[in-house]
């Protein structure tokens, strides 16, 4: 009875006051409260409570019932000998408020109060000073309380999916806090005394209107876990480079247009820059990345990869995909990479087929070239020789020595006739077309629909697919990213080759019927749509497909049944809507995701 004296002393009555009805004490079984005074814990999730029974606030305070019905105790039965309660569970419920009763639990280690529907916390909670962990996820908290700085012991504060628009003075107080997770809020900025929160571990901001992070943050000593993801980040503060201990940085989907150098984060094991304007890599970024295993560059504006990218030795992990990449340095052969993804790019020195093959004949490809590695000729001058004056713009070169019909970034709204017409009996097996104004797919694409197996459309404003592009016989690359598209024609049926479509950053609500019905197809990229349903049925007869990208788009729920889609080797969910399944299965990666979903098939 550790602490019933320090709570009667600002209620005198309290030990004596027969436990009072009202408050929904009926919805709380009288076996669950008799067993939480033994145990201390007392679990009311899902139990549809629009307020917290007054028996659940007194539970260390009033007799309980079975004593006024049983008079003869035994040594186990003895009431007055309770535990005080130190975990609170009542997440899942109709919650909106919580009275200041809640200070008559002073005990309390462990304060669970997710999945509800509060707009606020009591000032009360200031007499919760054992509380070591508090979460209030997935509420519509707009303010946190003063009071909440008074928590000196808490080392979990989970606050993410409020309304969260600012954080209280004095937050800095909280110095034992070692997890704090400020995701999917409102907020704008980061005060700088943030820096105080030196023994923070992991801090998650992801999620908010961030536009800047405050250069104090670098006082993190100890912070390992960063995550900035999805916030308007244009730039890092240099000072963030001397984070010794940082070990996972997740900077993905902001507006960053230069990478930052890393002197002091020897320990940095993932940096995740994915979705954000990023033009050049140079050797400053890379030299100091030496125990990197993951590097995530894909959705970037990257031209070129640097040789020095052969100075991560321990890297396992590389994705470069949705850059506008040509080449690669033959020196990226010699990383013993597990998975290297390069799709979405206008690649020209290695051949689709050899990077449909994988990450590992991609690696032994350049490995081979390394010693005959050298341009025999100057590229330049021979273009620049054999383009004729009605040709000037098109770059016959390309047609002749790479099979490519390129026209692309010029910002055009239509495809001259010339165009087409530099073909002549040149056998063309791609067409690039990507970064222009295009309204429509140009007709004219019939007249190579017997040889073309690669097609770029992307970074155009393409509202409708004509019937032009579905006779094109032997496609099996198309690129049809950043578009305005939210269907496809039926007849896309026909492409009976078709292996990888990129249907990234358009307006798709639903994944399109006929993808279903096209079974050669073995990757699906459809991430930044709106996509709020996939059908595991018919996605599971797709024997073909290894690699589904649904990143950010309106998923409210992955259905089960996706889990038997086991010829899924990359499935990528993050960013999307859905609570479960959560971000630590998630980080797993594919494997664990199937068989987390296929775990929770009803039977």
């Amino acid at each position: 009875m550790s602490r019933l004296k320090g709570v009667a002393a600002r209620d005198p009555r309290a030990g004596f006051r027969a436990e009072r009805g009202g408050g929904g004490a009926s919805s709380v079984p009288q076996g669950l409260l008799k067993a939480a005074r033994k145990s201390g814990q007392l679990n009311l999730s899902g139990r549809n409570l629009s307020e917290v029974p007054q028996c659940v606030w007194r539970i260390n305070l009033d007799i309980p019932e079975e004593a006024n019905q049983n008079l003869s105790f035994s040594a186990t039965e003895r009431w007055w000998e309770q535990t005080d309660l130190t975990k609170l569970i009542i997440s899942n419920n109709k919650l909106q408020s919580l009275s200041d009763d809640l200070g008559l639990l002073p005990a309390l280690t462990v304060l669970d109060i997710h999945d509800n529907q509060l707009t606020s916390l009591p000032s009360a909670i200031r007499e919760l000073e054992n509380l070591q962990k508090l979460n209030v996820s997935h509420n519509k908290l707009k303010i946190l309380p003063e009071e909440i700085t008074n928590l000196r012991n808490l080392k979990g504060l989970y606050l993410q999916h409020n309304e969260l628009t600012s954080i209280p003075e004095g937050f800095e107080q909280l110095f034992n806090l070692e997890d704090l997770d400020l995701s999917n809020n409102c907020l704008k900025t980061v005060p700088a005394s943030f820096s105080s929160l030196s023994s923070l571990v992991r801090l998650n901001l992801s999620s908010n209107q961030l536009k800047n992070l405050p250069a104090e943050i670098s006082g993190m000593k100890r912070l390992k876990h960063l995550d900035c993801n999805s916030n308007l980040l244009e730039s890092i503060p240099s000072e963030l480079a001397g984070m010794e201990s940082l070990e996972l940085l997740y900077l993905r989907r902001n507006k960053l247009r230069f990478l930052p150098e890393f002197p002091s984060c020897k320990l940095l094991k993932e940096l995740h820059l994915g979705e954000n304007q990023i033009e050049m890599l140079g050797a400053e970024h890379l030299k100091h990345l030496n125990s990197i295993l993951v590097l995530d560059l894909r959705d970037n504006k990257l031209k070129s990869v640097p040789e020095e990218i052969t100075l991560l030795q321990s890297l396992e992990r590389l994705d470069l995909s949705n850059n506008d990449i040509s080449s690669l340095p033959y020196s990226l052969g010699k990383l013993h990479l597990k998975f290297l993804a390069l799709e979405g790019n206008p690649m020209r020195t290695i051949r689709r087929e050899i990077i449909n093959k994988g990450t590992q004949e991609v690696l032994k490809y350049l490995r081979s070239k390394i010693k005959d590695d050298g341009p025999s000729q100057n590229d330049s001058a021979i273009e620049t020789a054999m383009t004729l004056p009605s040709e000037s713009r098109v770059n016959v070169h390309a047609i002749i020595t790479l099979k490519i019909l390129d026209y692309s970034d010029k910002q055009t709204t239509l495809i001259p006739d010339e165009v087409f017409d530099a073909v002549k009996s040149n056998i063309v097996t791609s067409i690039n077309f990507s970064k222009n104004q295009l309204c429509e797919i140009p007709k004219r694409i019939i007249e190579l629909k017997e040889m073309v197996s690669d097609v770029n459309l992307g970074f155009n404003k393409l509202s409708f697919i004509s019937l032009e592009l579905c006779m094109l016989q032997k496609l099996s690359f198309l690129d049809l990213r950043n578009n305005f598209l939210n269907s496809l024609p039926e007849e896309m049926e026909s492409l009976i080759r078709l292996q990888t479509i990129n249907l990234s950053f358009n307006r798709f609500k639903i994944l399109p019927e006929v993808l279903y019905r096209i079974s050669t197809l073995e990757t699906i990229l459809i991430s930044n749509n709106q996509v709020g349903s996939v059908n595991p049925e018919k996605l599971k007869i797709m024997e073909n497909l290894v690699t589904l990208d649904l990143q950010n788009n309106d998923l409210l729920q992955i259905p089960p049944e996706l889990g038997n889609c086991v010829n899924l080797r990359t499935l990528l969910l993050d960013g999307n809507p859905f609570r479960v399944p959560r971000a630590a299965i998630l980080m797993k990666g594919t494997a664990a995701i199937l068989e987390y979903l296929r775990d929770r098939i009803p039977t």
